[in-house]
């Protein structure tokens, strides 16, 4: 029971830590990791040593890789490239679709760029086109929204999921491909919900005279940076595929090397240089945009380092072993890390932090709940990706952005996008199932 109570007063700390003291989540993670320690009677070298394989051995694994993401997305929103491959997706949908249009190009853009930064630079397009096609801004916010929300905790290179699977030790290509598969399918239904329920919302449109100038890059080079990572990525794990036997192939070295997620997002990075006019040290400097990406991602590598710590303190105190022999007959499997996700998420509002805590959690005790095979820690991933959309609400950064920009009041976005991300949530838990029970 000692260490069931140092895990809930664990929890409990963070939770009390981020939301009601606005403590930073790093110092509240790596505190109660220390305390978690001390509770169960871990000895101080055990301590120090978890202290730093865990943050240690996940930074060497996929710290870079959350930077050169982060990069990639801030090189797309500054030079125009983002709103290039929004601009165009609506062009191809069709104005007359614009809930379709919204729900897509969230999509796509979440992937390189944070969900907060492109809903802000999404809103004024989708604002003129809901009133030039005479449909609910409410209706088409929300479709965005969604869209956004999808990928920011499903698909790869967005920081959250590559935190879980680096915790997790799932192959990223696989959690790439799965999670483009479960999020697309889990949008159906968001999809009729942003037409039939939150299109009923009624909000005013006004619209700002400004006319956008100056220099947009082409699509296929905006293309380019998002899109080679990811087929890199995904074509190295269907080579390192055991059944499909290629790793003798004369292609798989240098596969392998382009399509590790470290090379492949450093590529990645070298091709958005492309994007802008002019490269010059308003780039590239410490103070240019490489500088910016800089600080946005160093918040979420600390964060994820802590939840690294959490994780490796868990897995010292010997938590693993008690819970195989007490709990190994519970048949909760993929519900467990998604309930878990969904209280973090609606209690402190991060789904970046809901995603790390959890990962860091679960990754003990996946033998015991029977996800240590490589295509159940995939499902894992995605079943606290989809835990962590469950629900926004007031204590949600992104909750406020979708709100004061849309001219909502809280009562109107807790009924399209807090209900709207309910629905996607509990969509993808239970088509990750459907998943797991076909083919698991």
């Amino acid at each position: 029971m000692l260490y069931v109570f140092a895990l809930i007063l664990s929890l409990a700390f963070i939770v009390l830590g981020i939301v009601r003291w606005k403590i930073h989540p790093f110092f509240v993670l790596f505190i109660a990791a220390i305390g978690y320690g001390f509770i169960t009677g871990m000895g101080v070298p055990d301590i120090l040593n978890a202290i730093n394989e865990g943050f240690g051995g996940l930074m060497g694994k996929i710290g870079l890789i959350i930077f050169f993401g982060v990069v990639i997305g801030t090189v797309l929103e500054k030079s125009g490239g983002a709103m290039v491959i929004a601009e165009k997706m609506i062009h191809v949908i069709g104005e007359k679709s614009i809930h379709l249009a919204m729900l897509l190009t969230g999509y796509l853009m979440s992937i390189p760029v944070f969900a907060d930064s492109a809903f802000i630079m999404m809103n004024s397009l989708n604002k003129a086109l809901s009133q030039r096609a005479k449909k609910s801004y409410a209706g088409t916010s929300v479709a965005l929204g969604l869209g956004l929300f999808a990928t920011h905790v499903m698909v790869p290179p967005t920081p959250g999921p590559i935190a879980a699977a680096g915790i997790l030790k799932a192959d990223l290509g696989n959690v790439i491909l799965w999670g483009i598969i479960v999020s697309s399918i889990a949008l159906v239904p968001s999809y009729f919900f942003a037409t039939k329920i939150a299109s009923k919302t009624k909000i005013p449109i006004f619209l700002e005279n400004v006319k956008e100038k100056g220099y947009r890059p082409k699509l296929w080079i905006s293309l380019l940076s998002i899109l080679v990572p990811i087929f890199l990525i995904v074509l190295k794990s269907v080579f390192d595929y055991p059944d499909a036997h290629l790793t003798s192939s004369v292609l798989y070295p240098p596969i392998s090397f382009l399509g590790t997620p470290v090379i492949a997002l450093l590529l990645g990075v070298a091709l958005s240089l492309m994007l802008p006019r002019k490269l010059d040290e308003r780039v590239y400097s410490a103070t240019g945009w490489f500088g910016e990406a800089l600080k946005s991602a160093a918040p979420i590598i600390l964060i994820t380092g802590a939840g690294g710590v959490f994780g490796k303190m868990l897995q010292s105190s010997g938590i693993a072993e008690l819970i195989t022999e007490n709990f190994s007959d519970l048949s909760i499997g993929l519900f467990l890390p998604f309930l878990l996700a969904a209280c973090l998420k609606t209690t402190q509002g991060s789904s970046t932090v809901a995603l790390i805590t959890t990962a860091s959690i679960i990754a003990p005790i996946m033998p015991a709940l029977g996800l240590d095979s490589s295509f159940m820690a995939t499902m894992t991933v995605l079943a606290i990706g989809a835990g962590s959309l469950v629900v926004s609400h007031a204590n949600d950064s992104f909750f406020w952005v979708f709100t004061q920009l849309t001219g909502m009041d809280v009562k109107q976005g807790n009924k399209t996008l807090t209900l709207g991300t309910l629905v996607l949530g509990v969509s993808a838990i239970l088509v990750i199932f459907a998943i797991t029970v076909v083919i698991g």
